[in-house]
């Protein structure tokens, strides 16, 4: 008999003290209200850490080998007997999950994270997700995508046969601990940029858009952008080229940046790809509107002109209007947009919708 209070996630997640983010709080909170409920749970990731709520985790990682393959090895050496697997941040419809099935009897969850291509999948790999829809959805459960823009494109990807069986839980953030912004600037204000510094995040856009503003603008405007990355090199030459050094501050990693987004009028997020940014959420919890592109799942939660502004992917032109306009007061966002997340994107509702799935 399956024990119906046991439960594996899997999460190809790296545990960072240096990066505590949305997620982190949700597996903590998760893993707490589980235990609520009378529900054990063995957490497989990459790694092990102790910090934050970590040390409370029942953690079995893989030594930062692959974490599908080391799971597959513990059930067949363990033995072990689960009502539920739930995955994060793993590729979906892979033979991973038939593999799964042949060692339990296990329902299972796939959360989907993951951003898509701006232009989409090259025909070659659309074919490749379709076949591997055929052959292998049938192992998961239920699909779970954290925006509307997921489900569909999960739909899109592997098959029109998993509408029935794919449904849309939000991310959400703890806004407990996220400095509130009291008085925000219509005139000259600040600035920050909160992303992994990779090429698909955009931010060589911003620079662009930056460059093409009156020389009186770039003359005072600071952008302080938080976050590391491998693309942060050609970002820092790009800027040095532009002569733009005194426009743009690289701050690195911080783990208190939930403090810090109270300190800026504005977030800019030029992503070019994204399902639904954390970032987003906890820049408006703190009473920062984001600027941001219309990608993803960012025009689910950013209503242009009442949180934030919304503007085409890659079009500098565009971004530069918003910049000059918000700068010299001609555009500005008079909404509290904390109640947005405190109504609709919580981290307690995001859990509670997650353990809804456990029955």
């Amino acid at each position: 008999m399956i024990k119906q209070n046991k439960i594996a996630i899997l999460c190809n997640y790296e545990l960072l003290p240096e990066r505590v983010g949305g997620m982190d709080y949700f597996f903590w909170l998760f893993d707490t209200e589980c235990k609520k409920k009378n529900i054990s749970v063995d957490w497989f990731f990459p790694n092990q850490s102790n910090h934050g709520e970590y040390s409370k985790l029942t953690i079995l990682h893989s030594d930062n080998h692959n974490i599908e393959n080391y799971f597959l090895d513990y059930l067949k050496v363990n033995k072990k007997e689960y009502s539920y697997i739930i995955t994060h941040f793993i590729e979906l419809c892979t033979p991973f999950f038939y593999k799964i099935s042949k060692l339990t009897f296990a329902k299972i969850i796939a959360i989907d994270h993951n951003p898509r291509p701006l232009n989409g999948y090259v025909l070659k790999k659309k074919i490749e997700k379709k076949v591997k829809g055929i052959l292998f959805s049938r192992y998961i459960d239920l699909f779970i995508g954290v925006s509307n823009y997921t489900v569909n494109q999960i739909i899109k990807d592997f098959g029109s046969h998993l509408k029935m069986k794919t449904n849309t839980i939000y991310n959400g953030v703890f806004i407990g601990d996220i400095h509130i912004r009291t008085k925000r600037k219509y005139f000259k204000p600040t600035f920050l940029v909160v992303s992994h510094l990779r090429k698909s995040k955009g931010v060589q856009d911003l620079i662009a858009a930056v460059h093409l503003l009156p020389p009186t603008i770039k003359n005072e405007l600071k952008i302080d952008i938080y976050g590391d990355g491998p693309y942060k090199n050609e970002l820092v030459e790009n800027i040095k080229h532009l002569h733009l050094e005194n426009c743009f501050c690289f701050m690195g990693n911080k783990p208190n940046l939930k403090e810090l987004y109270s300190n800026y009028d504005y977030m800019l997020q030029p992503t070019h790809m994204e399902c639904f940014s954390l970032s987003i959420l906890e820049s408006l919890a703190a009473n920062v509107p984001v600027i941001t592109t219309n990608v993803g799942g960012n025009e689910e939660v950013i209503d242009n002109g009442v949180n934030g502004f919304i503007f085409d992917v890659k079009n500098t032109l565009e971004l530069k209007g918003i910049l000059e306009n918000i700068y010299l007061g001609n555009l500005n966002i008079n909404t509290n947009t904390r109640i947005l997340i405190e109504n609709y994107f919580s981290l307690m509702k995001m859990v509670n919708e997650h353990i809804q799935l456990i029955k």
